[in-house]
């Protein structure tokens, strides 16, 4: 499943209204059960370039080929949202 603009758009809104990038995530689970959310910590993504910065929240998108894992720029690879706060 490719993640579109509007997606994006609309995870962001989640994000940044969200008390938690946690309650943000269990948002997002439940508006689309099939997209993988991440949450982890900020510094473990220090070297990767989110997709969206929203003031101390951040949006990376992940990718998969069925055994490793990613981080990609673009949405059309994307399979996964992976939520940063710090």
């Amino acid at each position: 499943m490719a993640i579109t603009p509007e997606y994006l758009r609309d995870a962001g809104d989640v994000v940044t209204a969200a008390n938690s990038v946690r309650d943000a995530a269990a948002v997002l689970r439940t508006q689309d059960p099939a997209m993988r959310v991440l949450v982890v910590d900020a510094i473990d993504m220090r070297d990767e370039t989110p997709v969206l910065n929203l003031g101390s929240r951040s949006v990376y998108l992940g990718a998969s080929d069925g055994h490793c894992w990613r981080i990609t720029g673009q949405p059309a690879e994307a399979t996964a949202l992976i939520l940063t706060e710090g």
